[in-house]
């Protein structure tokens, strides 16, 4: 991603200056399209491209640093504080030195007369677009307050996946650590040990008592290479993944993995409604609403599916019929919406729809985790099992010959 700086005038005739963040000049000139402006120039800009990444070192803020500044600015403000005064506040209390940072610089320009939106959307990679779109419809409404309520209950929500995701995966790194380093332990240490004693009595080795011990010598000779050989490959598969045609492969690929892909299923649908929903609420048009939503999936071939999704609505299509031409969720998710069509609730819908498939993910998660314990448990025994079996071979060859 890079970060492109825009000159565009609005529907009013006042000219704006701002800075982008997307892969391409091409992105770039659609998403202004898509918000009705006119461009003027953009060029990608090196400069703010880098103070970006120094403020946000190791990614953006996470979900929930976020739900919480927007907790706590959606209280100020309901409470009377001026938006400026706001602002001074949260960036003097915030300890998170990324926001802290971002937070200050806010507020210098906001005290300058420039909106908060646009102060945000200097700052991409700390602030996700969805925030930015909805404060700036919240502004537009003179509604920043309730949109600031809806955006906390919203990341809050989304700070609970995240965290349910990285505590499922706790348990088989774990193992997969503990497993990776016993048998490292027995082939380096355990297995040289026992071999010593067998070259001494004279007993032939079997075949897999020779195998093991040439990779027991390989990994003591040649520890270097094979560290240098697993950081070359996780380069390159870093590297693979990051360029489009990698991460659009690795991403229809996490819907073909038969033990996680109902749960990544769930966790994109969850997310899309969720988003989608809240966007509609806060006054977005539905047709910008759902390349937001789209590009808050985090999976570039739903992202993809949904832009062909707008461009169809925007034809004149109902939602509910595009989905369901474009198969990209489940039958449910697609009723719902057909239902909040035509009853004019589309959001509650919605709102639903992400509440039912976040309890799903729930259960999901936790029928993962029972079926991957007793997988790994079982490889790992079959590896250590083996590593044991091919020492003590060599044992009942001496038994024998004695």
């Amino acid at each position: 991603m890079s970060v492109y700086k825009y000159t565009a005038v609005q529907a009013d005739g006042k000219e704006i200056t701002e800075v982008m963040t997307a892969v391409s000049m091409a992105e770039v000139q659609e998403k202004i399209k898509a918000r009705n402006l006119l461009l003027i120039n953009v060029k990608e800009d090196i400069e703010k491209k880098s103070a970006a990444e120094q403020l946000s070192f190791g990614g953006k803020v996470n979900a929930k640093q976020i739900s919480i500044f927007c907790k706590q600015f959606g209280t100020l403000l309901k409470a009377g504080v001026p938006v400026a005064a706001g602002l001074d506040i949260l960036y003097r209390q915030t300890e998170n030195k990324k926001l802290k940072e971002a937070l200050e610089d806010v507020y210098t320009e906001v005290q300058k007369g420039t909106q908060v939106s646009t102060c945000l959307r200097n700052h991409p990679k700390i602030f996700p677009d969805l925030m930015i779109n909805m404060v700036e419809s919240g502004e537009m409404t003179g509604n920043l307050d309730n949109v600031m309520d809806r955006l906390a209950i919203h990341y809050e929500k989304d700070a609970k996946i995240n965290s349910r995701i990285k505590g499922a995966l706790i348990y088989p790194i774990a193992l997969s650590v503990v497993a990776i380093t016993v048998v490292i332990f027995l082939i380096t240490v355990i297995l040289p040990t026992f071999i010593g004693m067998f070259e001494g009595s004279g007993v032939p080795l079997p075949l897999p008592t020779r195998i093991l011990l040439g990779i027991s010598h390989f990994i003591r000779d040649y520890w270097y290479i094979v560290i240098a050989v697993i950081a070359t490959f996780a380069y390159l598969i870093t590297r693979y993944i990051n360029s489009e045609s990698g991460r659009y492969r690795y991403d229809s690929l996490k819907f073909k993995i038969p033990v996680v892909k109902g749960s990544i299923d769930k966790i994109v649908t969850a997310r899309f409604t969720r988003t989608l929903g809240s966007l509609l609420r806060s006054g977005i048009p539905l047709i910008d609403a759902l390349e937001i939503a789209g590009s808050v999936t985090g999976n570039v071939v739903i992202e993809e599916k949904l832009n062909y999704i707008a461009g169809e609505v925007e034809k004149g299509e109902t939602l509910g019929i595009a989905l369901k031409r474009t198969p990209t969720f489940g039958p449910m998710v697609v009723s719902m919406i057909q239902i909040g069509e035509e009853s004019g609730s589309l959001d509650e819908m919605l709102d639903k729809s992400a509440d039912f498939y976040e309890q799903e993910l729930e259960d999901a998660i936790d029928r993962m985790l029972k079926l991957m314990e007793p997988l790994l448990i079982v490889f790992m025994a079959v590896i250590i099992g083996f590593i044991v079996i091919a020492m003590m071979m060599p044992m009942f060859g001496m038994f024998e010959t004695i």
